[in-house]
């Protein structure tokens, strides 16, 4: 055996007589051996069952009320000893009472369709002036001009209940108003009555702009634009067709409804008082969008503060906010 530097025996002269102890290194040998024990390093739990059995009592209630990692994460990041990936590991390694059906996301994703060629007629008298391009050159022109994004999300029928979303783009706070039908002229009652309750002052202040997409309940932008007496209190514009990430924070909030709500549930027993405590509790989540801060938090730095409180919306302690259908069992 080498006694000297690099102490081993690759390229001695002498190896071949030499009967001294012989080490020789073999490169590939060596990473094998390195991976491998890169690999049982990193295997099992660091940490102790008094902690494990800590986070445990901690996480799996939360995850199990319907929370997103990034929620509980935003509210306990101090008290919570491991990373999010790590996390995620300890859920698919079933060492907590939580599993990863408990997640909403944990899921495959199927594989989106291709996009076919659709002509696309965008010469329609109620996108005139309207579109999505003419969005944009307002914007530029108007950079803080308050944008409100609106959609519904229906039932089992489309005949009856739905519900109006409108969001705030400043703070993805979000508005679920109950509809009879998913009608324009119950869209259109439906803003009226937005109007007379939070006042036509703050509605012109706060939705100024109003995005939605083609839907045929949507296509009256007269009278949305203007109230009953004809006078002027917002502007509406229109997505492209196929274009849902155009509106996507609004689409992505829908998501947190159909948490509560899966599709193909009926909506005829909701009221609208389900409705605020549903957005009431979507809008007090944390969400990594926004740094870990909530809707509910951005909402009384960016509108009136005044809009919560007369929509009947009310902010939700972070441990209690529930996720699931259980949240509007009667």
């Amino acid at each position: 055996m080498p006694f000297k530097p690099p102490y081993v025996c690759n390229g001695c002269e002498n190896r071949p007589t030499c009967h001294l102890e012989k080490h020789v290194y073999h490169a590939r040998k060596a990473q094998t051996t390195y991976e491998a024990t890169l690999v049982r390093s990193r295997v099992g739990i660091n940490l102790t069952p008094q902690e494990l059995d800590e986070l445990n009592s901690m996480i799996s209630p939360l995850i199990k009320k319907g929370q997103p990692l990034s929620h509980i994460f935003a509210v306990h990041a101090d008290d919570i000893p491991v990373c999010r990936r790590t996390l995620y590991n300890y859920l698919d390694q079933r060492v907590f009472d939580a599993r990863n059906i408990d997640l909403h996301r944990r899921v495959r994703y199927k594989k989106r369709r291709a996009k076919h060629s659709v002509s696309r007629d965008i010469t329609q008298r109620y996108r005139n002036k309207r579109t999505y391009k003419d969005f944009e050159f307002y914007m530029e022109h108007h950079p803080d001009a308050s944008v409100v994004e609106l959609d519904t999300v229906k039932g089992t029928r489309e005949t009856g209940k739905c519900l109006l979303t409108l969001l705030f783009r400043s703070c993805n706070f979000m508005l679920i108003i109950l509809l009879p039908r998913c009608s324009q002229e119950c869209v259109i009652n439906a803003i009226n009555n937005l109007v007379e309750t939070i006042t036509l002052r703050l509605f012109r202040k706060y939705f100024e702009v109003i995005l939605t997409d083609n839907g045929a309940e949507f296509k009256n932008p007269w009278d949305i634009e203007k109230g009953p007496d004809g006078k002027h209190r917002c502007y509406v514009f229109y997505c492209d067709p196929y274009a849902s990430n155009q509106k996507g924070k609004l689409e992505k909030n829908h998501e947190y409804i159909r948490y509560v709500i899966p599709k193909g549930k009926s909506m005829q027993n909701f009221t609208q008082a389900d409705m605020n405590k549903l957005a009431s509790h979507i809008n007090s989540t944390a969400r990594d969008s926004l740094n870990g801060a909530t809707p509910f938090a951005l909402s009384k730095l960016l509108i009136d503060k005044k809009i919560p409180i007369l929509t009947g919306q009310y902010e939700v302690s972070p441990d209690d906010i529930l996720l699931k259908p259980e949240l509007l069992e009667k």
